[in-house]
């Protein structure tokens, strides 16, 4: 029956057979009767067992013996069939499932030892050939002093790459500073940066050193370099022309030892275009160069980074480590993923947390049809509702795409002047009730008062 259905099929007599046969075939699945001539089947299956740990099992017997079952599935059988079969159909099925379930397990293996095999580049996961291209020029730059440059989509990993090129280079041992320059309001810019001396503003009653002193023979690192005001840039190219820096209020030069590495998910050469970033800075930064391939654009990384993020959280939640159901895998392969790694972390941080079994479902996946309902609470559905509706009928007479166009642009005036309504205009609150990074929503506000 099975080998009708294209399964290559093996059979033996008894236990010891059985053992003779694993020691020269390699076989998925093994189905093994409760009663055997020379032993029982639950001792076969813990002979298999040590022999070969990722063989499933799948137990028979003419008795339905709800004890024989238990002991067997503690055992770790995969099912337990009972004879005679409920239908030819059941049992292909049962066998392929486990087959199924066997490649996922050793998958996951082979996930993690690869894993283990990229540790010198901290939490970045992935060996596609677009990221292996990235860990050459980790390599290749860790040693130097030069500035570099990293650029990609939001939520594909610029603060991890940066961190790996300080673990990597003779600065480990010294500090690492991020800082995200679009989140300082832009009058404390310099200050954040440079440092004050005391009265060199409203508020600032004593000096303070800024960040590059703070990171002194260690790495800073310069997130949405694009947002930094032009005042700060004159004193930025300073500092990396000269190594000099002068606090707020200060007409002492200090010299900083540090290197400086800069990352933009924007297109600089359009913000110098408009007069917003200065080019000869730019020349500075851009030394070298490190792009970031968007996550649709690393399908083989996918899996490896779930199986990451499904131990990290399994053991920050203290819970049973999850495994992924075939459904679960073929929905993470299907996803384009817009928010790029970031959004992949989330969304597993999401099944873990939902999950009722020892199974990540499709559906304990927030961008799944099924887990749409499961992720907007009924108060939240209901205040969604609130926002003002589109009517079709005032767009029924021009063509589809422009139809389309104008009641999406009408949904994102809607949707984000709402949203920043409920936010006491904080952009910042805005973007976390969006679900959405902060440059992401300031995007789409901007696209909406162009548009």
């Amino acid at each position: 029956m099975l080998s009708a259905k294209g399964m290559r099929v093996g059979g033996v007599e008894d236990g010891q057979s059985a053992l003779d046969y694993l020691a020269r075939e390699q076989p998925d699945v093994a189905l093994v009767d409760m009663m055997l001539p020379d032993m029982q089947g639950l001792d076969l299956l813990q002979k298999l067992r040590e022999r070969r740990p990722d063989l499933q099992f799948i137990m028979m017997t003419a008795h339905a013996d709800v004890n024989a079952a238990v002991d067997a599935m503690r055992m770790g059988a995969y099912h337990f069939l009972t004879k005679p079969f409920h239908s030819n159909d059941a049992v292909v099925h049962a066998v392929n499932k486990a087959a199924e379930h066997r490649r996922l397990l050793l998958r996951a293996q082979k996930l993690e030892e690869r894993l283990l095999s990229q540790e010198r580049f901290g939490e970045i996961i992935g060996t596609s050939p677009k990221m292996a291209s990235v860990y050459k020029l980790i390599d290749g730059v860790a040693a130097a002093t030069s500035t570099v440059l990293i650029r990609g989509e939001s939520g594909t990993g610029k603060e991890l790459v940066a961190r790996a090129i300080h673990q990597n280079s003779a600065r480990a041992t010294k500090a690492f500073v991020p800082v995200n320059c679009a989140a300082i309001p832009k009058e404390l810019v310099e200050s954040e940066l440079f440092g004050h001396v005391r009265g060199a503003f409203t508020g600032a009653q004593t000096a303070r050193a800024g960040l590059f002193e703070t990171a002194s023979q260690g790495t800073i690192f310069l997130d949405e370099i694009g947002d930094l005001p032009l005042a700060a840039q004159v004193k930025l190219l300073r500092t990396l022309q000269e190594g000099e820096i002068k606090r707020v209020g200060s007409d002492d030069t200090r010299y900083v030892d540090v290197r400086v590495l800069a990352a933009t998910n924007v297109d600089l050469a359009t913000k110098i275009a408009d007069g917003s970033f200065r080019r000869d800075l730019y020349y500075r930064l851009n030394v070298i160069q490190i792009v970031l391939p968007p996550l649709r654009e690393r399908g083989e990384d996918v899996m490896m980074l779930t199986h990451h993020f499904v131990q990290k959280f399994a053991a920050r939640m203290q819970r049973p480590l999850k495994k992924l159901s075939p459904d679960a895998v073929r929905a993470l392969r299907a996803y384009d993923f817009p928010g790029n790694v970031r959004e992949l972390e989330h969304a597993i941080e999401h099944a873990v947390v939902l999950s009722q079994t020892d199974w990540i479902e499709a559906s304990d996946l927030p961008f799944t049809d099924e887990s749409a309902s499961a992720a907007y609470p009924e108060s939240e559905t209901r205040t969604m509702a609130a926002l003002p509706a589109i009517e079709a009928s005032r767009y029924a007479e021009l063509p589809y795409a422009e139809a389309k166009r104008r009641m999406l642009n009408a949904f994102d005036d809607d949707y984000t002047a709402e949203l920043l309504r409920r936010a006491d205009g904080n952009l910042s609150e805005a973007a976390r009730m969006a679900g959405l990074d902060r440059s992401n929503f300031r995007r789409i506000l901007k696209r909406k008062q162009t548009g």
